[in-house]
């Protein structure tokens, strides 16, 4: 499944120096706003170490991990929804995003020019908030004129949940709530608001731009931006763009390794970044093991067999017979998949298995 998530955040906070850690591609990364002008697409691999221990076993031709897209996008100014800076195009490459990762930069550096002219990265957040919430409620207040008089005139009861919906969105944002913080409990509700794609209803991830010596603890901008999340559906993470960098530049495992360690970290603030992402939007991973390939596929938590098996390709959903299921921890035990089978570890599903993160997936279908 093709997922996006979106680097935001105001000039010169690290955007595009972590969009070019993360990524193969190469943002320009500049000490002046509107460095990146143009959204730039870079995918980024998720890691999983399981996937090289199954190949150790396998030795397939080749490992497929799973991946995920990742776009720079252009700083956002005071003005934004109305079109201020690059406001229109800012707020559109948005829209087209799965999640939003909000850079916020907390760190001191005379060097590094701030477009409001201090470091308050609460302050920060509260300005895109402000544009996006402004945009949201635009689009919000359009729509409830459309709908409104069916919803109270008509017995259109689709027209009359979307109204309610649009109400109860319209009070958060003129509140200065994102809609993400109102939830909804049918699900004719969940349906509507998701079709409004508002983009303050984006899961978002809040990274915490640090310098090298708040890379493992954090500092008092991350504990102010903490507290001042606290009532979001949101999540953050303490990430040092600079230290990711030097990571970058290191040619060999075991460097990066020994880099790590003297920073006090377990694992690069990429990988961590990565994995929140993937926990933001609630996916999990399958894996399927043979002698061409050992691959990842991204599946939404909770979802059955049946779709997972449409991940790879349509005609596996239509045509779904059965899946064969083996646990990581049972192959790697085992050590093949015929030893697995051998020892009744391989699991028959039908269409109503909800698939675990790490099943070991092998469908049977006919079309």
């Amino acid at each position: 499944m093709s997922l996006k998530a979106g680097i935001v955040g105001l000039p010169n906070v690290g955007k595009s120096t972590l969009f070019n850690c993360l990524s193969s591609a190469k943002a320009q990364a500049a000490n002046f706003p509107f460095c990146t002008i143009d959204a730039q697409l870079g995918q980024i691999t998720v890691p999983d170490e399981r996937l090289n221990r199954l190949a150790e076993l396998v030795h397939p031709e080749r490992i497929v991990p799973a991946t995920c897209d990742i776009v720079d996008i252009a700083g956002l100014v005071k003005g934004a929804s109305k079109g201020e800076g690059l406001g229109n195009q800012f707020l559109g490459n948005i829209r087209g995003t799965d999640a939003i990762i909000h850079v916020l930069r907390c760190f001191d550096n005379p060097n590094i020019v701030h477009v409001d002219g201090s470091v308050d990265p609460v302050r920060d957040k509260e300005i895109i908030d402000t544009e996006l919430q402004l945009k949201d409620l635009e689009t919000v207040e359009s729509r409830l004129k459309r709908v409104e008089k069916v919803a109270k005139v008509g017995g259109d009861k689709q027209a009359k949940t979307e109204y309610e919906v649009l109400t109860q969105y319209k009070a958060a944002l003129e509140q200065g709530k994102s809609a993400r913080t109102v939830s909804f409990e049918t699900e004719e509700e969940q349906h509507a608001a998701r079709n409004l794609f508002l983009l303050t209803a984006k899961p978002v991830l809040y990274v915490c731009n640090v310098d090298d010596a708040s890379a493992a603890e954090g500092n008092r901008y991350v504990d102010a931006v903490r507290e001042a999340i606290k009532d979001e559906n949101a999540e953050l993470l303490i990430i040092s763009a600079q230290t990711e960098a030097d990571i970058a530049e290191l040619e060999s495992y075991e460097e990066k390794q020994m880099f790590l360690q003297d920073m006090g970290l377990n694992e690069s603030g990429c990988d961590r970044l990565i994995k929140a992402i993937y926990h933001l939007l609630n996916l999990q991973t399958f894996i399927t093991a043979g002698e061409m390939e050992v691959k990842a596929w991204t599946f939404r938590k909770g979802w059955k067999a049946p779709q997972c098996a449409g991940v790879i390709h349509t005609d596996f959903e239509k045509g779904f017979i059965r899946a064969e299921v083996i646990k990581y921890e049972d192959y790697i035990k085992y050590g093949s998949e015929a030893a697995v089978r051998e020892a009744g570890k391989m699991g028959l599903e039908g269409k109503d298995y909800v698939v675990q993160d790490g099943d070991i997936m092998h469908f049977r279908f006919n079309v």
